[in-house]
């Protein structure tokens, strides 16, 4: 019999599944997952059936980038001088197309550091770069990029700037395009040529030029990551406007090339505390040519129209740049020289400052952007000033104390008596200079003008050419445009002319007065004067001219006649029209510019032989390829013989005793050599101050005077104004030349220490000249008269 177990009491009948009847937190957070990860591969379907009809729709539509493969963007005109330095560049981007091979390790390194680390890894867009980004993104309030360089070449070269969809999904398939037709390294060159950086700078090539003044072969770690910081925001860290902002990004970036084992940690501990030296518009070692680059830009335009700003053309010139670098200084400080003699017009604008610091140096900035610097001549705002003392203040906040010598130019305006108008008080603008000496002085805007150029006599080779004290103030090119009475140094052309006719250095001629009245000149009676208002009598020619008497020029000028001479300057050069048959022309009434004097002057320090100016000598395309070609000379024809040898030797011996013992005297003595020629000018009323000379190698013109003429000053000469300017520049231009001593041409004898020319040796030619003249020539209508009368009237 089967034994039951004892009995146990039933237990209470438990739920069949609690989960059916109550879902626990567990479960639901699987559900929500389970759901959440429906929808996002449903959005990942919709998003990757989006793709691939943006695919099927846009990438046929996608640009043709086959083009790249030759990249050729707009490249502008670019000017050289003889030497290669660059001296202009005209387009509306500005750009120098470098090849890879030619962009330096070093900048590459510092932009895919900054830009791209991973360039050469990824195929174009950088899922981990996207990724990084985005967690980054997450714990910082500023944004983290993830545009790869393709996608910004994408961007740049093909797409506009707005932020769309459509937009963003063009980028990544041209891009996905890119990558696929080019290599990386075509891809970088691009960029690096492509990408504006500021300033109209185009490329990093054209940037290094404009931030630092040199090659892009040349730049250090530093420099390069102060350029790779600019592609982000051009304005914004630019370290001309911004240097702070501009500072912090470089570091950032030296940091980031550490981290990328470009550089060392001690390179880049170097390169941090490297000074930078921006390039400036007062910096003494620019070019300043942009008259000549003017020049050659119209003469480009005239020849190949709009196409000039596009091309890449590359015009190399005549032009030195050591001598235009000389000339430049060499005029600005004979004008500021002149400047500092004169009275002090006063400040530039007045500006009521704020006390409150901030807004002070706010006010400061604004009165300052609308008074920029000019070249050396510094803008400011005077903070206090007393008669012995003047506190400025200059852009960047820059406090500079002025006092003793560098308040004489302005001590007019510090007066109590000065008018309101004229006297330096707190919110005056004004203008401070550094001497030599490292001192500061307060000036001001010049408002005469100058004008220099040099050539070289043999080939006509325009080595320096300054047109003006300021090509941003004033436009106007004063050698090739300015029509000028030369005054006295015109005489040599009625020296020359009256040899021909007999006349020699040994001719005695009276420095007496003469006077012509209304019958002989047909207008307003004429009596001339010498400069000094002195008359020294008989001496010879060659001491006439030293002295540059103004009635020995007449009295010579009436033995060659007028209508000879007339015809005579023509040989030079000049407008005959411009330079009437009166006697008025001996004093060098005519009109003139200075390229025209130079070439004159030339024509003595070249033998005899006219040869024109010209400047450019070739013209390339951006690779190179020699489009134009116009060598100089190497010697010039028969057929440019402008007047006889043996004539310009005698007047290169005449203009030798004008540097020697005349009124140019100071340039053999300060230079130190004898082979210089030449003559000042000075016109009536010292309206224009002229020095006209050459070196046998080395011709040079300088003007100054006011665009609109008045007098210069009772005390200014030639001699004294543009004299200066013209040693100081022939002392750099012929610092390394030997002494030059011409050769004596056949046709001249020496005769009591005079050449003379052969058909004078046995006491021939004229004697002299207004020894038996009275020295008034009035009263009766006598032979002497009648002869007189023709030369006005002829």
């Amino acid at each position: 019999m089967t034994q039951r177990p004892p009995h146990t009491p039933e237990a209470p009948a438990q739920p069949a599944a609690r989960a059916n009847a109550s879902p626990t937190f567990a479960s639901l957070l699987i559900r929500l997952g389970l759901w959440a990860a429906g929808l996002v591969i449903a959005g990942l379907l919709a998003l990757l059936m989006v793709v691939g009809v943006a695919m099927v729709v846009a990438y046929p539509n996608l640009p043709d980038i086959s083009d790249l493969a030759d990249y050729r963007p707009k490249l502008p005109l670019r000017i050289y001088t003889a030497d290669g330095e660059l001296m202009g560049e005209f387009g509306e981007e500005r750009r120098n197309l470098t090849p890879i091979k030619d962009i330096p390790k070093v900048m590459k390194d510092a932009v895919l550091s900054i830009e791209d680390a991973r360039f050469y890894q990824h195929g174009g867009v950088d899922y981990l770069g996207i990724l990084r980004a985005g967690v980054a993104n997450l714990g910082r309030v500023k944004s983290q990029g993830a545009s790869t360089i393709t996608m910004q070449v994408a961007r740049n070269v093909y797409l506009s700037t707005e932020k769309t969809y459509t937009r963003k999904i063009y980028e990544i398939l041209l891009t996905y395009k890119l990558e696929h037709m080019l290599t990386k390294d075509q891809i970088l060159e691009i960029y690096m040529n492509q990408i504006f950086l500021g300033n109209r700078a185009y490329g990093f090539a054209s940037a290094s030029e404009i931030y630092f003044g040199k090659s892009l072969k040349d730049i250090s770690i530093a420099e390069a990551a102060m350029l790779a910081g600019l592609p982000k925001a051009p304005s914004a860290y630019n370290p001309i406007s911004n240097p702070k902002r501009a500072r912090s990004r470089q570091l950032y970036i030296i940091e980031r090339m550490e981290e990328n084992k470009y550089i060392t940690a001690a390179q880049a501990k170097a390169a941090k505390a490297e000074p930078l030296k921006l390039r400036s518009a007062a910096d003494k070692n620019n070019l300043h040519a942009e008259y000549v680059a003017e020049t050659v830009r119209q003469m480009m335009f005239a020849q190949y129209g709009p196409e000039t700003y596009t091309r890449g053309l590359n015009v190399y010139t005549t032009l030195q740049s050591s001598e235009q670098k000389a000339a430049y200084r060499a005029l600005r400080q004979g004008i500021l020289d002149y400047e500092r003699r004169q009275i002090y017009r006063g400040p530039e604008k007045f500006v009521d400052l704020p006390t409150d610091p901030k807004k002070l140096e706010e006010a400061i900035d604004d009165v300052l952007d609308d008074h920029p610097d000019n070249g050396d001549l510094l803008s400011a705002v005077v903070l206090e000033a007393t008669p012995r003392k003047v506190v400025v203040v200059r852009q960047n906040a820059e406090q500079i104390e002025v006092t003793g010598d560098g308040l004489k130019p302005v001590q007019s305006g510090l007066s109590d008596k000065a008018p309101p108008a004229v006297r330096l008080r707190r919110g005056a603008v004004v203008r401070i200079a550094q001497t030599a000496k490292g001192s500061w002085e307060i000036t001001q805007q010049p408002e005469v003008e100058g004008a220099f150029v040099a050539v070289t006599p043999q080939t006509g080779a325009i080595r320096a050419l300054v047109g003006g004290f300021d090509f941003a103030k004033n436009k106007f090119n004063h050698v090739t445009q300015a029509w000028r009475q030369p005054g006295s140094s015109f005489k040599p052309f009625i020296y020359s002319a009256a040899l021909e006719k007999g006349i020699t250095p040994a001719t005695v001629v009276n420095d007496s007065p003469l006077f012509f009245d209304s019958s002989v000149t047909g207008g307003q009676p004429w009596e001339p004067k010498n400069y000094d208002g002195t008359f020294d009598g008989p001496m010879s020619l060659r001491k006439g001219l030293a002295k540059s008497k103004n009635m020995i020029s007449i009295r010579v000028l009436q033995a060659a006649g007028t209508r000879h001479t007339q015809e005579w300057i023509g040989h030079f050069g000049f407008d005959e029209e411009k330079h009437p048959a009166y006697l008025t022309m001996a004093l060098g009434a005519g009109s003139v510019t200075p390229m025209q004097m130079v070439t004159a002057y030339s024509v003595f320090a070249n033998n005899g032989f006219l040869v024109q100016p010209h400047l450019i000598t070739r013209i390339t395309d951006p690779k190179g390829k020699v489009l134009v070609e116009s060598p100089p000379p190497e010697q010039p024809t028969e057929e440019q013989r402008a007047i006889p040898s043996r004539n310009a030797y005698v007047m290169g011996s005449l203009l030798q005793e004008v540097t020697r013992s005349g009124t140019a005297a100071r340039a053999q003595a300060m230079l130190k050599r004898p082979d210089l020629y030449g003559k000042t000018g000075t016109t009536n009323d010292a309206m224009d101050a002229w020095f006209a000379g050459y070196q046998p190698n080395l011709a040079a013109v300088v003007w100054i005077g006011y665009d609109t003429p008045r007098k210069l000053g009772d005390r200014e000469t030639g001699g004294g104004l543009s004299l200066p300017v013209w040693i100081s520049f022939m002392e750099t231009a012929l610092r390394s030349q030997p002494v030059v001593v011409p050769s004596v041409p056949e046709g001249l004898v020496q005769a009591g220490g005079e050449w003379l020319f052969d058909e004078y040796a046995n006491g021939g030619g004229v004697k002299s000249l207004g020894l038996g003249d009275s020295p008034a020539v009035g009263g009766g209508v006598t032979d002497e008269k009648r002869k007189i009368l023709d030369l006005f009237r002829n």
